[in-house]
């Protein structure tokens, strides 16, 4: 039985001054949800000294989190949805789109108490699947 799909990002060679925003992070967390037809139920967004940015959307369907390191050009990007996982690859490459990353690699897991690991995959060509 599968409740939920989980999509994990490592999001390398971003725009420093994108992961340093929480503006901008906040923004990209938004447009993700609603590209994926989400409920927002709440958000929260810290910036740390002397930088980057965590943040989380607490959506109707599960969560969207992001954790930035402007000094390394990485993010780290988490998505858990209890609808459509065919949804997190248009989220995957929204976000990766939205903060320049030239390198991405992700791991889609089925989550529930019979799943097991539903894909695995890396790439670095971000015109294509994320």
């Amino acid at each position: 039985m599968i409740l939920g799909h989980h999509l994990l990002l490592d999001l390398r060679g971003c725009a420093s001054e994108k992961l340093d925003s929480v503006s901008v992070v906040e923004e990209l967390l938004r447009e993700a949800a609603d590209t994926a037809g989400a409920t927002i139920v709440e958000a929260t967004f810290h910036h740390f000294a002397p930088q980057g940015v965590s943040g989380v959307l607490v959506i109707a369907e599960s969560h969207i989190a992001a954790h930035t390191w402007p000094e390394y050009g990485y993010a780290a990007i988490d998505c858990f949805t209890c609808g459509q996982s065919e949804i997190l690859e248009r989220i995957a490459m929204l976000i990766a789109k939205g903060f320049r990353a030239s390198n991405c690699s992700r791991r889609l897991l089925a989550r529930g108490p019979l799943s097991s690991e539903a894909d695995f995959c890396d790439a670095t060509d971000l015109s294509g699947k994320c």
